[in-house]
């Protein structure tokens, strides 16, 4: 059956956490399809089996073979794995890294098709969806290389915050080496980029965090400010970015100095995601901006330990699926208001489209 409605795309992530029990749980209530068609990439008999665990009889999916039998009226469900798949509750196995990628590739072959609008992903085990076609850190950076895109950031979202890292996933005593002004320049091109086009900011305003403590206190605890970070600063200003900062992490969180700022660039994955985490974490969603595709997560991990116990909460993948749909309704109105420039001068559209916005020549590149 044929829609408007957006069309949302949900990798079904371990078989063993807690991925299908807070899809169940986000999909109970029916009003979630008046906003958007949810098409889950997975296996009904896991599906039922969860469903089974956690008592949820309400939940009875409209299983289709592929996007195009989707019905816009009922949360839909693909097969992508075997039939004979095992459920190993609270376990980490093989077979569960093995269906875990084939869901996921499924579904980004989807929406890099358009099949689908945008795709959520339920959260993976980072090591045994290790393969030869998954040799990635997480989801980022395989989305990055399947989407052909040069590069992206990592960024939560939460209403308090939106805060990305320079260096993602890298060893803490590889943070160093891995910075540099052309990567901070980038990272705040990408988040500028995608504070405008994605979360409809006209003039957005970026903090920096710094590397070391103090941010390095002048050259006493570390030059990585003075020798990288501050330049890239004001490079980034010389780009029509409001880039400000470095910022001593610390202090910066601690005195509220965040509710001051769009969005955030902490150095490193920690630095980040710890403050984000401790503030948002049931909310919190991880999105992955910079690509051509629309991809957001769950700000939480398969939570094996408490997988079928019938407790989990659906509230961040909930998040996760509305910010999607924002993300890709504020796509639409920012590409639509610049292939009419006149729209520009209307005040209502200013959120929009500031003088400086980014034109689409970029999209060619992959750098949005």
């Amino acid at each position: 059956m044929q829609s408007n409605k957006i069309k949302v795309g949900i990798s079904h992530g371990d078989i063993n956490g807690i991925g299908y029990e807070i899809i169940i749980k986000a999909f109970s209530d029916n009003r979630i399809n008046d906003i958007c068609t949810p098409i889950i990439f997975g296996s009904p008999k896991v599906a039922s089996y969860h469903k089974k665990a956690i008592n949820a009889n309400h939940f009875n999916p409209n299983t289709i073979k592929n996007t195009s039998e989707t019905h816009n009226k009922k949360v839909n469900i693909i097969n992508c794995v075997d039939e004979n798949i095992r459920v190993e509750l609270g376990k980490s196995t093989a077979e569960a890294g093995k269906s875990s990628f084939m869901a996921l590739e499924e579904a980004t072959k989807a929406v890099i098709n358009k099949n689908i609008d945008v795709l959520v992903t339920c959260p993976i085990n980072k090591h045994n969806i290790q393969s030869e076609n998954f040799k990635f850190p997480g989801h980022t950076e395989y989305l990055t290389k399947a989407s052909k895109s040069n590069e992206s950031v990592m960024l939560m979202v939460s209403d308090l915050m939106k805060i990305g890292v320079a260096t993602g996933h890298v060893p803490v005593n590889k943070v160093a080496e891995n910075l540099s002004e052309e990567l901070i320049i980038r990272k705040l091109e990408i988040i500028n980029k995608s504070m405008i086009k994605d979360f409809g900011i006209r003039k957005p305003r970026i903090a920096v965090l710094g590397l070391n403590p103090h941010a390095g206190d002048n050259g006493l605890l570390g030059t990585e400010e003075q020798n990288i970070i501050i330049p890239a600063i004001e490079k980034a200003k010389e780009k029509d970015i409001m880039a400000f900062g470095p910022f001593p992490a610390d202090g910066f969180f601690g005195s509220d100095n965040f509710k001051k700022f769009d969005a955030i660039l902490a150095m490193y994955h920690d630095q980040g995601l710890i403050p984000f985490k401790a503030l948002a974490f049931d909310s919190g969603v991880n999105y992955t901006a910079g690509l051509p595709i629309i991809r957001t997560s769950p700000a939480h991990g398969t939570a094996y330990e408490i997988a079928g116990k019938n407790v989990a909460s659906p509230d961040s993948l909930r998040q996760a699926l509305y910010l999607a749909v924002d993300i890709f309704k504020n796509r639409r109105k920012w590409e639509e208001l610049n292939r009419d420039p006149l729209k520009k001068q209307t005040p209502e559209h200013d959120m929009y489209i500031p003088d400086s916005a980014p034109v689409n020549k970029d999209r060619e590149n992959n750098e949005e």
